[in-house]
This record gives structure tokens, C-alpha cells and sequence, in this order.
């Protein structure tokens, strides 16, 4: 119980804090429950990870949608590689076996940096890092580059499988420059494709666990199906209060900050290996 109301508490604040500024918290659910809950980095706590990480991307999307911040063209050849990305990372998990929980590290903390990277050039800039488009007024260039766009957002679809992430800071700078979109709809064109992407990869990853997986997921059965709950909640309510009592950079300054114990963790764990 008393890892339980920490796991609860953990994944409400991730959702609370990073939807403000449109972050699913998806690098931090795994070693969340990885590391609180003492789960195996699996197939199942894959698929549970990116559940919770799919709530947060449909509440964005479709607040995205509705403003009309999206192109659908984009989206549509983006899903060509994206898609088949994510029954391939599902496939690549199967493969590594029992060697997964070292690759997961290693690739986790190439990702991790990368993404400190950018967080800290976003702080130090005080803007998007991903937003390169010195006039977003200006109209959109029609002409997608469809085969780049649809190989990056393959590989992005991969990791997402493999990693358990949204992978919104992949498919955002994709599709700037291969889709010709101004940042506000690549954001939200990013998100419609996890409302397809991260669905496709959980029911793939729970159609390939083991029975005994099935049977501690049946288990634990209430409490997971109270996290979507709270992850909805914690977003809804970050959107609402989040933007007005913590600033942008404050935010980003606890994501880092998160990120880095994060790394430290993994790094430590890839150690003990050696």
C-alpha cells in the first residue's frame, strides 16, 4: 500500500507539472515504476507506461484538434512509418529477452541527454527549442518531403514501443522540417500521431506477454486502472492551474532536475552490468 500511494502521488504530479507546456511525462513513468513500484522493465510495464502516456496525448490532441492546430496530410503520411515503427519495436523488445533491461538503459540514457540538452538550451533561450521558424505567422509550405518524414517518424514510432515514450520530441522538429509546419501545428500534428502510434504499440506489446504477466496485471487490476484516472485528472488540473502558479521555466527546471536523478539511476544500473 505504501508503494502504491507513492506510485499514485508520483504519476499525478508527473501529469500535473509537464501538461502545462505540453510534456507527457513519458521518460519518467517507467523508472517510476521501475524503480518505486519494483517492476521489470518488460513488455507489461511498457504497455502500462505508454497507457498512461496515451492519456495525457489524447487530452492534448484533441484540445489541439478542436483549436485546429493539426494538418491531416502530415499525419496521415507520418502513420505510413510510424505505425509499422511500432510493431517494430515490439518485435525488438521480444528479441533482446532478458537482455532488454540493459539496452533499455543504455538507449534511455542517450535519450535522457539528448533531452537535457534541449531542455537546458530551452531555459537558456527562454523559448521552444524546437520552434525554428522565425515567423510561425507566415503561411505554411505546402510541399511535405513524404519519404524523410516517413522514415524519421518510423524510427520514432520504434523508440516509442521500446522506450514506453510519446515521442513528441522526435516527431515535432520531423515534422518542421519534413512536413512544412509552423510549431503550433506541429505540436499538434505530433499528438494525433501518438493517438495512433502509442494505442497500436500497447495492444502489440500486451498480445506477446507471457501468462504470468497477465496474471499480475489481472492482480493489480484496480490500482491500474485507477493511474489513467489519475494521470487525466493530474493533466486536466495542471492545464487549468499549472500555467498560472508555475512558470514555463520553473517547469522545465524541475523536469531537468527530475532527469537528471533519473540518468544517475541508469547510469549506476548500466555499472553493475559492467
Amino acid at each position: 500500500m505504501y508503494e502504491e500511494a507513492i506510485l499514485a502521488i508520483g504519476i499525478f504530479l508527473i501529469a500535473f507539472i509537464f501538461a502545462p507546456v505540453g510534456m507527457g511525462g513519458g521518460m519518467l513513468f517507467v523508472p517510476l515504476l521501475h524503480y518505486v513500484g519494483g517492476w521489470a522493465i518488460d513488455g507489461a510495464l511498457i504497455a502500462v507506461s505508454l497507457t498512461l502516456t496515451c492519456v495525457v496525448s489524447y487530452g492534448s490532441g484533441l484540445a489541439h484538434r478542436k483549436q485546429g492546430h493539426y494538418n491531416d496530410e502530415a499525419i496521415k503520411s507520418g502513420l505510413v512509418g510510424a505505425v509499422p515503427g511500432a510493431v517494430l519495436g515490439v518485435i525488438i523488445v521480444l528479441i533482446l529477452g532478458s537482455n532488454f533491461d540493459l539496452i533499455f538503459k543504455v538507449m534511455s540514457v542517450i535519450m535522457l541527454i539528448w533531452s537535457m540538452q534541449k531542455t537546458y538550451n530551452k531555459i537558456k533561450n527562454e523559448e521552444s527549442t524546437i520552434d525554428k521558424n522565425p515567423n510561425p505567422s507566415q503561411p505554411e509550405i505546402p510541399e511535405i518531403l513524404h519519404l524523410p518524414l516517413r522514415a524519421y517518424t518510423g524510427v520514432a514510432g520504434m523508440l516509442s514501443s521500446i522506450l514506453a515514450i510519446g515521442a513528441g520530441v522526435i516527431y515535432v522538429p520531423v515534422l518542421q522540417q519534413y512536413g512544412r509546419l509552423e510549431t503550433r501545428k506541429a505540436i499538434g500534428s505530433s499528438l494525433h500521431l501518438m493517438m495512433v502510434v502509442v494505442p497500436v504499440a500497447i495492444v502489440t506489446h500486451l498480445m506477446f506477454i507471457d501468462r504470468a504477466h497477465w496474471t499480475a496485471l489481472k492482480s493489480e487490476l484496480m490500482f491500474l486502472t485507477l493511474l489513467p484516472f489519475l494521470t487525466y485528472v493530474g493533466a486536466k488540473l495542471g492545464a487549468l492551474f499549472g500555467m498560472k502558479y508555475i512558470t514555463s521555466n520553473n517547469t522545465l527546471k524541475i523536469f531537468l532536475f527530475l532527469v537528471v536523478i533519473v540518468l544517475v539511476k541508469y547510469l549506476l544500473d548500466i555499472v553493475e552490468y559492467i
